[in-house]
């Protein structure tokens, strides 16, 4: 058996079409929803993530500003930047690009950003929200991961396991609470874990999520079972890869995300959806 792929390049180009219509209606009301990306330092990766975020908000009709700023910048100069944003009627959804320089703390300006502005769903009110299931902003991959399973008929995970392998406050705590809400069963998985085999053999559902080559073997996966595959590597030819051994786990996977082409493009797909939301509230606040 060769699993089915999760092409989330095909499923992002029908989410971005509808955030495009929306777009478009809310633009003809006279209200066009409008996003800040700030980027401080010159870290390659980061400027193209900022750069492909940009291009994506152009391409969805919404309003982009870009504001880019020397590694120097103090973390008082960043946090005013940031009051200001929060302050701009045309602005509503503000993404600082991480990591930050060493010497400004990264919570301390996600903090700053005002929670109706969230979009990257990072603050802690963002992740309150979802922790008790009250509107909010929800973390873009993973909340990417959830309309991937979606798109294979699992938005309702009643009686189905679900293991996610990582902890962190980006990816694996907000996976867990967003596969709860869908009414799986979920166990989270992390360096600590004494057997994790044993519990990915149970799953219906594994998000590898951690950042490391091969976390996830064919022998660890029950026949049939999803995979979403979250990380974002080099294999030892400078390749691409994932957290998950892909060509093993597609031979006893039901459904498995390539990397590339997978979780990746949705990420940014979700903070345009994210972005959306923003200005619809405000508009329909305003009405």
């Amino acid at each position: 058996m060769t699993a089915q792929l999760i092409d989330g390049n095909a499923l992002s180009k029908q989410l971005r079409a509808e955030v495009a219509q929306r777009a478009a209606a809310l633009t003809a009301r006279g209200l066009k929803p409008g996003l800040a990306v700030v980027l401080v330092g010159d870290n390659p990766a980061s400027a193209v993530y900022v750069r492909n975020k940009v291009k994506a908000c152009e391409d969805v009709g919404f309003h982009s500003v870009l504001e880019k700023y020397e590694a120097t910048l103090s973390e008082a100069e960043l946090l005013a930047r940031i009051d200001a944003l929060n302050n701009d009627p045309a602005i509503h959804g503000i993404l600082v690009q991480l990591p930050l320089p060493k010497h400004i703390d990264d919570h301390k300006v996600i903090e700053a950003i005002s929670p109706l502005k969230d979009v990257d769903g990072f603050h802690v009110a963002s992740a309150g929200a979802l922790m008790v299931g009250e509107v909010g902003f929800k973390a873009c991959t993973p909340y990417g991961c959830m309309k991937m399973l979606e798109s294979i008929g699992m938005a309702d995970l009643r009686g189905k396991h679900a293991v996610v392998i990582g902890r962190s406050n980006i990816v694996g705590k907000p996976m867990a609470m967003m596969l709860l809400a869908a009414n799986a069963t979920v166990t989270i998985t992390h360096s600590g874990t004494a057997d994790l085999a044993a519990m990915t053999r149970q799953a219906d559902v594994i998000v590898a999520a951690v950042g490391k080559r091969n976390v996830l073997t064919a022998d660890m996966v029950k026949p049939g079972a999803v995979v979403i595959d979250v990380g974002m590597n080099r294999n030892l030819e400078g390749k691409l890869c994932g957290d998950v051994d892909f060509d093993g786990c597609k031979e006893v996977a039901g459904f498995i995300t390539p990397v590339p082409g997978g979780v990746g493009p949705m990420t940014i797909t979700m903070l345009l959806v994210n972005t959306m939301e923003a200005a619809e509230r405000v508009a329909a606040a305003a009405a």
